[in-house]
């Protein structure tokens, strides 16, 4: 600025609120990194050679293969990565892995476990979708040694088929891919919801689309045209745009609210599931939404309190009225929203990373004495 010059008043303001909001967000980004720096590593190396067998689905799966991957490789002293195309059995039989262990294996050929079976080779199946397609899993569990699975109900079906050992292991969020960051100031949103438009979701979106409206609102995601009034969201929706990881934690971390809603069991157009069997654990969203320290409000799931304390560390709601009152409530109320934010990525972080997870199966599979 010239010698002499005065700025102007509104220039001041401007230049004083942006100082201020430069200020809170780094701040706040300083006060969540603090946070995680205090909680205490999962540490533990098991000495045996664990072969890991990735979906080869790509994406959506391929950052879940990548976060098992990464996370696998620090607690044992030999991994062998494969992918379901591969002849596994042939290459467990010639390396001799004292666990294979393949996540998802709905494409997986299950005559490959036979074989390694066949071949005293033990087996694990780290289940990723219960129980959306328990009439594809149905015939594959039996063959497994041992059965991981992410929803609580699938444990005693699973054990009804003749399985021995099934254990309830739900979803989590691997750190290299969801944690606070501080985003630009452009993209920021008021509530955000990332998903696919399933036909429950739409019936809510329906009744949520005047309030979403008047809102600084971001919807992305496959199919969301069904909405009855999509004209009136257009403008706020990135249709059938997907996001990865990085891309999802950048968002996630620019609202100030973030809306989790659950897929339904009993969606006969996109669901396996004819058995019926219900849901009642979170789903991976639960845990990435929290790992980014921004507010969630997220539909009530039976087991839900068991990893998150609703109204402390989570909100939750159970109609769309329910949900957009407690969305206003939130957006005036900045510092319990932030309260709660920052103590459910505190839980996150201790409890529900990869590193937790992996940790729970080896204990499992193998008990140290």
């Amino acid at each position: 600025m010239a010698p002499g010059l005065k700025r102007k008043p509104d220039e001041e303001a401007g230049r004083a609120a942006g100082f201020q909001l430069g200020w809170d967000h780094g701040y706040w980004y300083g006060l969540c990194e603090s946070a995680i720096s205090r909680i205490p590593q999962v540490n533990q190396v098991w000495p045996i050679h664990a072969m890991f067998v990735e979906t080869g689905k790509g994406f959506p799966y391929s950052p879940i293969d990548e976060a098992v991957r990464e996370t696998l490789s620090t607690f044992v002293q030999r991994l062998t990565v494969v992918n379901g195309t591969q002849p596994v059995a042939e290459i467990a039989i010639a390396e001799r892995p004292d666990i294979v262990i393949v996540l998802d294996g709905l494409q997986f050929d299950v005559g490959q476990i036979i074989t390694m079976k066949d071949n005293g080779i033990r087996t694990a199946i780290w289940l990723t979708d219960d129980p959306y397609y328990m009439d594809i899993t149905t015939s594959l569990v039996p063959h497994y040694d041992t059965v991981f699975t992410l929803e609580r109900n699938s444990v005693d079906y699973y054990k009804q088929l003749g399985c021995q050992q099934v254990y309830y292991l739900p979803f989590c969020f691997h750190p290299a891919q969801y944690r606070p960051t501080n985003p630009d100031r452009s993209i920021r949103k008021e509530i955000t919801f990332i998903g696919s438009a399933y036909l429950n979701r739409v019936s809510y979106f329906n009744e949520l689309t005047s309030y979403l409206a008047g809102k600084d609102t971001l919807i992305s995601g496959i199919w969301w045209d069904r909405l009855t009034k999509y004209d009136q969201l257009r403008s706020k929706i990135k249709l059938n745009h997907w996001m990865g990881p990085a891309e999802t934690s950048l968002t996630y971390n620019a609202s100030k609210i973030v809306i989790n809603m659950h897929r339904a069991h009993d969606d006969a157009l996109y669901n396996s599931n004819t058995i019926g069997l219900t849901a009642v654990s979170p789903n991976p969203r639960t845990f990435e939404i929290a790992a980014c320290g921004v507010l969630q409000v997220c539909d009530i799931r039976d087991d839900l309190a068991s990893f998150f304390i609703p109204d402390v560390e989570i909100v939750t709601y159970s109609s769309p009225m329910e949900l957009i009152q407690k969305m206003d409530y939130y957006l005036s109320h900045e510092q319990e929203r932030k309260q709660i934010a920052l103590r459910g990525m505190y839980r996150a972080f201790r409890d529900h990373t990869y590193a937790n997870r992996i940790h729970t199966m080896l204990s499992i599979l193998f008990p140290l004495t």
